[in-house]
């Protein structure tokens, strides 16, 4: 059972980091969902990605899942938020019956540093020193901010800029600045730094913080 950590990202939500080891069968018998994905890893990792929401939330309704006018994955009613990420082999899922909910997950990509100027400010790319693992978080905190918003037309470096980063001992923290929100407002990403991938997500209020 490859779970790899499952924590409260906040004091209302619960998320949970899967590596993808079982065949497909696994995750259908416990979906009920056959995909017509024809892409074989697309297809695993939408599985994987509906089995987890179903880990976290036994009773979360897989079948309710729709995307809204901006194409944000949601539940009839807004009985659950949810937010889905994966970067193969590993998928990223969180849960909440309260707030609006945003994850990313990524593995190393070896050419994220010549990218970083696509979706980072020239003042944002000095916080991260060339960094390409933190460049590599720093995208997945845009990302997690940018589910978080659920909306179209959304710019990164000008849209979703880093207002503040702090890297405390075991985690890394972002305070995002949304620019398209009415009001705008800030949402506070919570990132971590593993050897095999940065994963990043939303958090609200009271923190949990996860022992990876």
């Amino acid at each position: 059972m490859p779970l790899y950590r499952e924590w409260s990202s906040d004091a209302y939500s619960l998320a949970a980091i899967w590596k993808i080891e079982e065949p497909e069968s696994f995750f259908t018998e416990r979906t009920g969902i056959i995909s017509d994905i024809k892409n074989e890893k697309r297809r695993m990792e939408r599985l994987a990605g509906r089995f987890l929401l179903k880990y976290l939330k036994q009773d979360f309704p897989l079948l309710n899942i729709y995307s809204d006018e901006h194409d944000k994955p949601r539940i009839n009613n807004n009985d659950y938020f949810f937010s889905i990420s994966h970067s193969w082999p590993y998928v990223a899922a969180v849960v909440s019956p309260y707030v609006e909910c945003g994850i990313d997950i990524q593995c190393w990509h070896p050419r994220m540093e010549a990218l970083q100027h696509k979706f980072l400010s020239e003042q944002e790319q000095k916080l991260f020193h060339n960094d390409p693992k933190l460049i590599t978080l720093a995208w997945s905190a845009k990302e997690a901010a940018y589910k978080w918003q659920g909306r179209r037309g959304v710019e990164f470096i000008d849209h979703l800029p880093i207002e503040k980063y702090t890297d405390k001992e075991h985690t890394h923290e972002f305070d995002i600045f949304l620019q398209l929100t009415a009001p705008k407002m800030h949402v506070q990403i919570q990132g971590i730094v593993k050897q095999e991938f940065a994963c990043a997500y939303a958090i609200h209020d009271e923190i949990l913080h996860p022992s990876f």
